[in-house]
């Protein structure tokens, strides 16, 4: 585990150097688990709303109530991941994933406790018929369901099944239109992904994408992708996806919820009396989980209720679509450190320019804020440009190359270990004095590796590549200091960033620093290869 310290010092660092520095004092974990944004495929689903337990790194066990499936789901996506499942209950609810102009049918069984009463899902954006459609796309007199407040409703035990045309691309929130504030608060809410196509069933390729090649990308690296493009725009293009929920908890409400849920009822609306107000979240989750459990893998078996992690990986100049839903009743300013992050779409509506309506206008965010109930598409990078030193501890003479493109990178040859370098940094030193297999006369004086506290989170390396902890020998002659080597030459050895909230109470679990909505990217060499199968 990091201490608080260490923590605190890196990211007053990461602070003051955009990032960059934060590779120094942090290292990279000694197992690794990769996110993608998995979820099941329709474009039918059966769900159902059901009551269990989900765990916080505290220890503590939180009774909850999570959709999750009925019957097995048609399948599962990225198909590659192994032990994906779909259990009764999960947090958040299963992601959704369809194509765009597909007729959505999702069918919800309540299982809820009986004093719950009626619980629902809503689908923002979209226009919801409580019942199949008609072949003509008809919505049909006869409803199911009972009538609520919102939307048509499950009774205890009943079902109610909702059709809707997936005709906006991009992603989008589902939750529960009953008792807004308790049962989203329990954990009703999920995910729902649009892939964007061109024509019924053909998913959209536009200009400048890298085409799925038979699961490979470009650079001869696994293809994880839903899609090659958030949308049919050319600067919706991708290499990587990943999906982050955003949830805050008050456990008092939980523990009230499952005293309340013994009582008989008979009632539609249910017979709980649960206060939902004053709201002090303790807990603060990325994915259904707080930190360190985010960077679990996805469908870790200890966390049979929590299938979803957060734990981004990706090369430089890799472009990465991120995901983003505000779940819970707050919002939250999520930092991710190492570049800004340019938005694509609110729920679905591409943010276009004015003046000139081919291309985005979307904003670059250094926080992206989540609201409730809203999604965001964004793009995010990593390149090293503008650092100043080179982060592949070239030097010169060493028979290294970068050869610039038209906009300044080596992009010429996908294979090379230094893909995608910023070719104007190439060969220029860390810092005056020479540190490690390094010529003089850079800009920066790192501070010296012996005080620096050793642990699984300390690289020991300011470079990136697989031989990364070779080139840095230290001022001892050791790498680290002890002479330990966390990362040996033949693992990972990237930069890890921290991402996380930037209202400090929410990097807590349960008032207990770090934890809650943090995790880390991790910016791997070319040389290693990104396996988001787990």
């Amino acid at each position: 585990m990091v201490c608080r310290a260490r923590l605190l010092a890196a990211e007053r660092l990461a602070r003051a150097t955009g990032g960059a520095l934060l590779a120094l004092i942090l290292g990279l974990p000694v197992s690794y688990a990769f996110a993608a944004a998995p979820g099941i495929t329709g474009p039918t689903f059966d769900l159902v709303a059901s009551a269990d337990r989900i765990t916080q790194p505290d220890g503590n066990s939180i009774y909850s109530w999570g959709y999750g499936c009925n019957t097995p789901p048609a399948g599962f996506s990225p198909a590659a991941i192994p032990g994906a499942n779909c259990t009764a209950m999960q947090i958040p609810g299963p992601t959704l994933i369809v194509k765009q102009g597909d007729v959505v049918t999702v069918t919800l069984t309540n299982n809820l406790p009986a004093a719950a009463g009626n619980t629902s899902i809503l689908f923002p954006g979209f226009q919801v018929c409580a019942a199949k459609l008609n072949a003509d796309g008809t919505c049909p007199a006869a409803q199911t369901g009972v009538p609520g407040l919102l939307t048509r409703e499950a009774q205890h035990g009943g079902t109610v099944t909702y059709s809707f045309v997936a005709s906006t691309p991009g992603t989008h929130a589902y939750y529960s239109g009953t008792q807004g504030d308790l049962q989203i608060e329990m954990g009703l809410s999920g995910a729902l992904i649009v892939l964007p196509t061109t024509a019924p069933g053909t998913l959209a390729t536009p200009a400048g994408c890298h085409l799925m090649n038979g699961g490979v990308l470009l650079d001869g690296q696994p293809d994880f992708r839903n899609a090659v493009a958030a949308y049919n725009h050319s600067s919706a293009c991708y290499d990587r996806e990943y999906l982050f929920q955003f949830s805050e908890m008050d456990p008092n409400i939980h523990t009230q919820a499952e005293q309340e849920a013994q009582k008989t009822c008979t009632q539609q609306t249910g017979c709980m009396l649960v206060q939902t107000e004053p709201y002090h979240p303790a807990y603060f989750m990325i994915n259904g989980r707080s930190m360190p459990d985010d960077m679990d893998p996805n469908y870790a078996s200890q966390y049979p209720h929590q299938p979803y992690n957060g734990n981004p990986h990706m090369h430089p100049g890799e472009l990465v679509l991120l995901r983003v839903i505000g779940d819970g009743r707050w919002q939250h300013p999520f930092h991710e450190h190492g570049n800004h992050v340019r938005v694509l779409a609110r729920d679905g509506n591409l943010l276009l320019s004015r003046t000139d309506p081919t291309k985005l206008a979307g904003p670059l965010l250094f926080t992206t804020t989540t609201t409730p109930g809203l999604a965001m598409d964004g793009i995010f990078y990593w390149t090293g440009k503008g650092l100043n030193w080179d982060v592949y501890g070239h030097k010169p003479g060493d028979g290294s190359v970068c050869i610039p493109d038209a906009n300044g990178y080596y992009t010429s040859n996908p294979s090379a270990p230094n893909y995608y370098e910023w070719c104007a940094d190439h060969a220029k030193a860390l810092e005056a004095h020479p540190f490690g297999n390094v010529a003089s006369g850079g800009p920066v004086t790192l501070p010296d590796a012996r005080v620096l506290t050793n642990g699984t989170w300390y690289g020991g390396s300011p470079y990136l590549g697989p031989d990364a902890t070779m080139r840095a020998t230290g001022f001892t002659g050791t790498t680290p200091p002890s002479g330990t080597v966390v990362n040996p030459p033949s693992s990972e050895a990237g930069f890890a960033f921290m991402w996380h909230s930037h209202n400090e109470r929410e990097i807590t679990t349960n008032n207990t620093f770090p934890g809650g909505m943090m995790m880390m990217m991790l910016v791997d060499p070319q040389a290693y290869t990104i396996n988001e199968g787990n």
